[in-house]
């Protein structure tokens, strides 16, 4: 598989379209993005520096929310243009400051291959640091959400870990999730295409119809858990 080498440029990232593949440093060691995935679900995201307060705290709060991830199939790939020596000695500072392991891989990014090709790179933020990126990929290596944050605001963690869900969901029953949905709630099914399903949809059956075009029905969130 052709892995693609850039200099200073950014490739445009389209939702719905393979990302694309990328050999790099890490704390783990070396490794190759679709290689690494191994039929997995990818949140590749970015952080301004080392050693930074809010960087710090995302760290730490992706750390604790590891098992949550791995049950979901969901791996956790950082990304930032420091070195690997500061790369170990923050997660080494991390862990005995705070007590939090920090047990997925960080990308060394010292010559902003990566963030380049990913467009984490603002230059009207800095034509140094990453802003703060998520990318979801799915195990098909596609990108299905992509979240950017300016450098001084942390992430919310609970509308990532509701994007995994959501996309998980609607992937594996072929629904819509409304706005605000989290695990528990109604799913929007698929509006019918022709005049007899819209007839029988206003019928009624097991969804929750309040017109022929938008019904609900809750499953079960059982089927979300995909985990090795």
């Amino acid at each position: 598989m052709s892995i693609i080498s850039v200099e200073n440029t950014s490739v445009y990232l389209e939702l719905n379209k393979t990302v694309p593949d990328f050999e790099a440093q890490t704390t783990a060691g070396f490794i190759h993005l679709s290689e690494w995935q191994r039929n997995k679900w990818v949140i590749l995201f970015s952080h301004p520096a080392d050693f930074t307060p809010v960087c710090t705290t995302e760290l730490i709060e992706f750390a604790k929310r590891h098992n949550e991830f791995k049950q979901r199939n969901v791996a956790l790939l950082g990304c930032s243009v420091d070195s690997i020596y500061s790369h170990i000695a923050w997660s080494r500072n991390i862990q005995d400051k705070f007590n939090i392991k920090i047990d997925f891989p960080i990308i060394a990014d010292l010559d902003q291959k990566v963030s380049r090709l990913y467009g984490m790179i603002h230059e009207s933020s800095s034509n140094t640091s990453t802003v703060r990126c998520v990318f979801f990929i799915d195990p098909k290596r596609i990108l299905r959400a992509m979240i950017y944050y300016p450098m001084n605001v942390g992430r919310n963690f609970d509308e990532i870990m509701r994007m995994i869900d959501a996309l998980q969901m609607a992937d594996a029953n072929k629904v819509a999730c409304p706005a605000n949905w989290t695990l528990g709630k109604e799913v929007i099914i698929p509006a019918p295409v022709t005049m007899s399903d819209a007839e029988q949809r206003a019928e009624g059956n097991d969804y929750q119809v309040t017109d022929w075009y938008f019904a609900t029905k809750r499953l079960p969130d059982i089927q979300l858990s995909k985990g090795d």
